[in-house]
């Protein structure tokens, strides 16, 4: 019988256990484990599948936790994989299942997208400057004046199932939407219907940037102070891809320094360390004007239950 460790929470989500338990000795380990908790629960239980998500787990699956374990799946119900040791499991014929190319899926999973322009509305809008402000009984709305959406320029980088549903929510609010992806074919018939932008030059024009791409090789690191610094005013980024797309102190110091007049973000680069390390996290609690949510893009009960089922099903 197989013998799976769900690491990450499901049990809030309808037929999930179910699922779970239609495929063999099921051990539950789901509110928010410590990796030393995690490799014990492999090694005791002889665990040969282990059932997880990004979005709630505080460490990394690498060798650390896998020597000498009987692991051989690891079913991650997400797309990105930043959170196991893709080399340490392809040497040792660990078995990677996840939902990168799971299109018919992935196509009905706005929820992250939604998240991104949650987050632009409430960077453009001050929304949680307001609710603080009326939480200590103020009633002022000339503190932070907004921005509207429509006629914004707004820049879309990396125009995949994300990015696509992202600038059709900005279109459809008014906004004047350019996107950035180095691997569009313009010359094909399904080319975007949007104006079509280097990155350089999407920076210098844009009052919103938006930021929908997967971190390889090329893409680490990759928004950069000069990019931020193109731009002849400040302008806001929004970030629900990886924390590593950015560097995170330039991004601080393009906030310090009025180059950015804000930055939205689900993500950050340390979430699998010490999160009291974060040049983010700091810079918001020292009153920068950072919106940071804790990997929540995914995190709807629709769009869960649907990813889980369909990730389990794979078992």
């Amino acid at each position: 019988m197989k013998k799976i460790a769900v690491v990450t929470p499901v049990s809030h989500l309808k037929g999930v256990n179910d699922l779970l338990e239609s495929k063999g000795e099921v051990f539950y380990l789901e509110d928010n484990p410590s990796k030393d908790e995690v490799r014990e629960l492999l090694l005791k239980n002889s665990i040969n599948i282990i059932v997880c998500n990004p979005n709630q787990q505080s460490y990394k699956i690498d060798e650390n936790l896998l020597r000498g374990t009987e692991v051989s799946i690891i079913n991650s119900c997400s797309t990105g994989l930043n959170h196991i040791d893709l080399s340490y499991c392809e040497k040792n014929n660990i078995e990677i299942q996840c939902h990168k190319n799971d299109y018919e899926l992935i196509n009905e999973l706005p929820s992250t997208s939604e998240l991104a322009f949650g987050l632009m509305v409430s960077l453009l809008r001050s929304i949680p400057k307001f609710q603080h402000h009326v939480s200590n009984y103020g009633w002022d709305y000339t503190k932070f004046t907004g921005r509207q959406i429509k006629d914004l320029k707004i820049g879309i980088v990396g125009y995949g199932r994300l990015g696509k549903m992202m600038a059709n929510y900005c279109n459809a609010f008014g906004a004047d939407v350019r996107i950035c992806d180095p691997y569009i074919d313009l010359n094909n018939e399904d080319s975007p219907i949007y104006p079509f932008y280097d990155l350089k030059d999407l920076f210098r024009d844009c009052d919103v940037i938006s930021l929908h791409v997967h971190v390889t090789e090329e893409t680490k690191h990759f928004i950069t102070i000069d990019h931020i610094s193109e731009s002849n005013k400040p302008l806001y980024l929004i970030n629900t891809s990886r924390g590593e797309l950015v560097i995170e102190n330039e991004v601080v110091q393009a906030l310090e320094d009025n180059m950015l007049a804000g930055y939205g973000t689900d993500v950050i680069e340390n979430e699998f360390d010490d999160l009291l390390e974060s040049p983010i996290i700091k810079s918001m609690n020292k009153g920068e004007n950072i919106i940071i949510t804790p990997h929540i893009g995914g995190m709807t009960t629709e769009g869960q239950t649907k990813a889980y089922i369909w990730s389990i099903s794979k078992i």
